[in-house]
């Protein structure tokens, strides 16, 4: 498979694709280094523009809301499409465009497209790429929004849907052959069970059928997954998550060839919430530690999954570096690391695992994850909390349910705090009269 890479200059080479533990070689000028490692690119992948000056290392801010022309010859150049520009904000923006090469560069793809949400662009690709009376078959574990905007929004629309187990491949196939499908979406890993999908063994049906397939992989983050090598035409991302990685910012981008994001741009075009410059620069800061911030999130969570799974007070760990973890040949085959976000069982019903939680004194009760700060929420309580339980049980989602988004702190340190917490669930649940227990 041969997918075009882009290089630090911003052109476009031929790159061979050997599987997820060989990665493209990017060539470029023979005074850099022949080969480019991620690290590498989300430091440098989109910079050095020509309109940057050369006296700046960082990308500047261009606050602009429109793009002044040096004159008529100059207007008529851009509008039959000799020179570039972006004319105006709405359409895209110097800034924010470094940030896109520079994700197209980690995800191996084409070209990308920056909005001011990762709902945003869930929402840009369903509705440029599926038609009315099109049909949509998605995992039944996807994005919870993105589903009730499907079945609630889409279905208003004229769009059908299907959902589906994921690597469930027979119910996939039957899908496929009883329906015009238009877009396969699924998450991978998903949240909050990180479950994970073949995406290699699922991309071929649906490529056979004429379907398109579209992988969240928000929870992998650029640095351990790229769908687009394994198969996938589109990968989106909540960019709120690893890739700005502190909690202040909120964006979304979707990756792909060309010809699709192209589609999808035009689209764009009329939905109107592009990506603001502020935001783009605070993501391209982020994105140059993404590599050392998941590197460290990778290692904590494996380490604190495999702590969980041997405690007394632990029912179930989900996670997908766990030998023990239903999908993990697959995400050993498909992922150079797990993801920060671990999510257990207690040994407790609601209102022990609400102690549990309270008793926690490193992490935030947060919902979102990815960042530097440790975030900790009960599912059932945060996401869940409107629902009955069972409902909540129809989705997977029990009352003891937790999820931890590990951040950067010392691992001993969250590794004591969750134990220490561990044990005052248990105290309380002998002794709740005790003032610890509230």
């Amino acid at each position: 498979m041969v997918v075009a890479c882009p290089s630090l200059e911003t052109g476009y080479v031929s790159c061979p694709i050997q599987g997820p533990t060989q990665l493209p070689v990017l060539h470029i000028k023979p005074d850099h280094l022949p080969v480019i490692s991620d690290a590498s690119l989300t430091v440098h992948a989109g910079e050095k523009q020509n309109w940057i000056p050369k006296c700046s290392i960082g990308t500047p801010i261009i606050n602009s809301t429109a793009r002044w022309f040096e004159n008529s010859e100059e207007v008529i150049a851009f509008k039959e499409g000799r020179k570039p520009s972006f004319e105006y904000a709405r359409y895209g923006n110097l800034t924010t465009k470094v940030l896109e090469e520079k994700i197209s560069a980690l995800e191996r793809a084409e070209s990308t497209l920056f909005v001011s949400s990762g709902m945003g662009a869930i929402v840009a690709v369903l509705l440029s790429l599926v038609p009315p009376g099109g049909h949509i078959v998605a995992t039944k574990d996807c994005y919870w929004e993105a589903r009730m905007f499907i079945q609630n929004k889409l279905s208003q629309m004229g769009v059908s849907s299907t959902f589906v187990d994921m690597n469930d491949m027979n119910l996939l196939k039957e899908a496929l052959q009883k329906h015009k499908v238009s877009l396969f979406y699924a998450d991978s890993p998903s949240n909050p069970l990180l479950n994970c999908l073949d995406i290699k063994k699922v991309s071929e049906p649906c490529h056979s059928h004429g379907a398109l397939v579209c992988i969240d992989s928000t929870l992998a983050s650029p640095i351990n997954q790229k769908p687009v090598t394994l198969g996938a035409d589109l990968v989106l991302h909540s960019a709120t998550k690893y890739i700005s990685g502190h909690h202040d910012v909120v964006g979304g981008c979707v990756s792909g060839s060309e010809n699709l994001i192209s589609k999808i741009h035009s689209y764009h075009f009329d939905l109107g919430s592009p990506l603001v410059p502020n935001a783009a620069y605070m993501i391209i800061r982020g994105m140059k530690t993404m590599h050392l911030r998941v590197e460290a999130q990778n290692n904590t969570a494996l380490n604190i999954a495999q702590l969980l799974e041997k405690h007394p007070m632990v029912r179930h760990v989900y996670y997908p570096g766990l030998p023990s973890h239903p999908q993990h040949d697959i995400a050993t085959s498909q992922m150079s690391g797990f993801g920060g976000v671990v999510s257990f069982e207690v040994a407790g019903d609601l209102h022990a695992t609400m102690k549990f939680v309270d008793s926690l004194k490193l992490p935030y009760i947060a919902t979102s994850f990815g960042g530097c700060e440790s975030l900790v929420q009960q599912p059932a309580v945060m996401s869940f909390w409107d629902y009955s339980a069972a409902e909540r049980a129809k989705i997977g989602i029990k009352d003891n349910l937790v999820r931890f988004s590990f951040g950067v702190e010392k691992f001993e340190d969250l590794a004591a705090d969750i134990l220490q917490a561990l044990q005052n669930m248990i105290l309380c649940s002998h002794t709740p009269k005790l003032p610890s227990c509230g």
